[in-house]
């Protein structure tokens, strides 16, 4: 089984620190990076999903913008959704198209710990 704990740590001490912003440093741009990311994981984990229910390619549906005070719950919530699929991926199979299960980790990880600094700006 893939051990997805650095991306839940990452995912979630990040999404601890965007609940504890005051909300000016949210307006001044770490809410838009952080949904950014929220999104992106979303996509992510929509696509393992996709392949393993053997849905194709359905559009992904995108992370709404519920405002600034929120979007800690939604990188957190987009986040544990992709390391909960990337476990299930790793003990079924990657698809094809797709790199292995250890990669994508570690892409998403990097992609967390971007957007915290950029948000920590």
């Amino acid at each position: 089984m893939l051990d997805t704990s650095p991306l839940t740590a990452a995912v979630e001490r990040f999404a601890d620190r965007l609940r504890a912003m005051p909300q000016s440093r949210l307006q001044q741009g770490a809410a838009a990076r952080a949904l950014e990311l929220a999104r992106e994981l979303s996509v992510r984990s929509q696509a393992l999903e996709a392949h393993r229910e053997g849905a194709g390619a359905a559009p992904a549906r995108e992370m709404p913008d519920a405002g600034v005070f929120v979007v800690g719950d939604q990188v957190a919530v987009a986040g544990l959704d992709l390391a909960e699929a990337l476990r299930a991926v790793g003990a079924e199979g990657a698809p094809e198209t797709a790199g292995a299960p250890s990669v994508m980790l570690d892409e998403a990880v990097r992609l967390v710990e971007r957007a915290e600094a950029g948000a920590a700006r």
